[in-house]
């Protein structure tokens, strides 16, 4: 869902003209089944087992605090263990799904070794065990949507903000400054979520300004398939981006209260450059990417 303000009063700054767009940004709170393995060994150490994936996003770290904080361990004391098919089955990334469902599974098989261990009041796990005579106590858990998205919307919100510097006589679009602020439940860790927000923004403003596919409609092949000829933005394309969580609170959708925040960064990103570019030219482009061309 997109929607835009507009300002009347366009702003001169030497050559270029300067625009300033907004747009708003929406996309549903996912998860799927996954299930974990929780093992608390003889000398305190926590192991994690889960066929997860990181493709960079940072699930191992993510993980790693999930099973800290619900076990009451230092993080230096969990080993997370994935991206083997030999682990207990979990999905891959993508969908916003990653934290929400591997997470979940992490937090419900950490509380599953904890009560079944049952250690007592001031009790360290490794006196628990030793009382025991075990070496090493494991729970595996099966963490599945409990089926409250037929009761509650869930969704991550955000809104997008744009400045734009267009010179008139080149039609040259040049984004100096962008914002965005998220309402995505709780954040488990602030930088390698506010490091896919940006990734997402970038991807919004090459989708306004630079990326587009051009098919051969004889044969139905695309012609500029590789980096070569297909053009995505360089660091010189891309200003300094600011992005800013919301505190919320939202106990419906996942044990833990994430929403994901893979795609939401995107969402709105690149209408915001579109609506920026309007109050800077007055034109509305609707077919992206919006090349010096269309400006003309």
């Amino acid at each position: 869902m997109l929607s835009c303000r507009c300002f009347k009063l366009l702003v001169r700054c030497s050559n270029f003209t300067v625009g300033y767009g907004v747009a708003s940004a929406t996309y549903p709170t996912n998860r799927q089944p996954a299930s974990a393995l929780a093992k608390i060994l003889a000398d305190g150490r926590v192991l994690i087992q889960i066929a997860a994936t990181d493709i960079g996003t940072g699930t191992y770290t993510i993980l790693t605090q999930v099973a800290a904080e619900a076990l009451n361990v230092a993080p230096s004391k969990v080993q997370v263990q994935i991206g083997d098919t030999q682990f207990p089955k979990s999905p891959g990334s993508g969908g916003s799904w990653g934290a929400a469902s591997y997470g979940s599974a992490v937090h419900e098989a950490c509380m599953a070794v904890r009560s079944k261990l049952n250690a007592s009041p001031g009790e360290t796990y490794e006196q628990a065990l030793a009382r025991r005579n075990l070496k090493e106590i494991s729970a595996q858990v099966e963490s599945k949507p409990d089926g409250a998205t037929k009761k509650y919307s869930m969704h991550a919100f955000g809104a997008q903000f744009a400045e734009v510097r267009v010179d008139p006589d080149l039609g040259m679009v040049k984004v100096t400054r962008f914002l965005g602020v998220f309402g995505a439940g709780r954040i488990l860790n602030h930088k390698t979520a506010k490091s896919q927000m940006i990734g997402g923004i970038v991807w919004g403003i090459s989708q306004a300004l630079h990326e587009e596919t051009h098919l051969d409609e004889r044969y139905g092949n695309f012609v500029n398939n590789n980096l070569g000829e297909y053009h995505v933005p360089v660091n010189a394309d891309i200003p300094n981006i600011d992005v800013m969580f919301l505190d919320e609170k939202y106990p419906y959708v996942n044990p833990l209260g994430v929403k994901g925040v893979g795609e939401i960064g995107i969402v709105g990103a690149g209408a915001a450059v579109a609506n920026a570019i309007y109050h800077a030219t007055g034109k509305r482009i609707r077919d992206l990417p919006i090349t010096p061309d269309k400006l003309l």
